[in-house]
């Protein structure tokens, strides 16, 4: 096995030269899918030199305008960050777990890795894009760590766990992909607000909450499907307006909570 199905994601990086050293970190370990997300600075003479024999990665290196076309034909989107404390608790995973849980994933289809800006990391738009948030254990006191080093720590960990992966003789599912997921979202999101379950004026968290729910699931493209079948099913239904009904036809939003 190889780290083929491993996509690298650079969201709006600063410096051109982190960008040449993770493309350095990327080739060492055998990665080559490098996705860009607004560099402010690429081309550049900068990255060409930090590559220093990784050239290649760079020339090859796509560049999209927002997260969403970076990992349209991922199956699996893993956040990197170093903030534990959240509104909403994504799952939170080590390098080393992280590691052997994408090795796992491998054979089913590709997994995206999210690094944010290199002063304040990932937005909370760009983590609802993610199933799982990977931290790689530093210390304390001083949490500085390079971008460059950061993507070489955790291909060094995928790199491990794929050699100790056993080979996956069971049949391949079709996992959901981002886009599929994202169109799910939309879908779920205008079907709660049609059977009013859900106050467009007053959102709260509830589609961050169900984000979070379903990231923690491989979703196939045909339960995609079937859920969305069900959706399609639950817009057709008459509902009652909500001044309309008798106290046991109310039901309480979570979107209230």
């Amino acid at each position: 096995m190889s780290l083929n199905n491993i996509r690298i994601v650079l969201i709006e990086t600063s410096h051109p030269g982190n960008i040449g050293s993770v493309a350095r970190a990327m080739l060492t370990m055998g990665i080559t899918d490098l996705c860009l997300v607004n560099p402010r600075h690429f081309p550049d003479k900068q990255a060409t030199i930090m590559a220093s024999g990784a050239e290649h990665i760079l020339q090859q290196a796509r560049i999209v305008s927002s997260v969403q076309d970076a990992i349209a034909d991922c199956t699996l989107v893993i956040g990197t960050s170093a903030r534990e404390q959240r509104s909403v608790p994504w799952p939170l995973m080590s390098a080393r777990e992280a590691g052997t849980f994408i090795a796992e994933h491998s054979t089913t289809g590709k997994t995206a890795i999210l690094f944010g800006r290199e002063s304040s990391g990932l937005t909370n738009k760009e983590l609802e894009s993610c199933q799982y948030l990977l931290s790689i254990p530093v210390n304390p006191d001083f949490r500085s760590l390079n971008i460059a080093s950061a993507v070489q720590v955790i291909a060094y960990e995928c790199a491990v766990a794929l050699e100790q992966q056993p080979v996956n003789t069971q049949q391949r599912r079709e996992l959901a992909t981002a886009k599929d997921m994202q169109n799910y979202y939309r879908h779920l999101e205008k079907t709660l607000i049609d059977i009013r379950y859900m106050d467009p004026d007053k959102p709260r968290l509830l589609m961050r909450k169900l984000r979070c729910l379903y990231g923690r699931i491989q979703l196939t493209k045909s339960e995609v499907n079937l859920l969305r079948g069900i959706l399609s099913a639950a817009q057709g239904i008459k509902f009652i307006p909500r001044n309309q009904r008798k106290p046991a036809d109310d039901t309480r939003s979570l979107s209230e909570d």
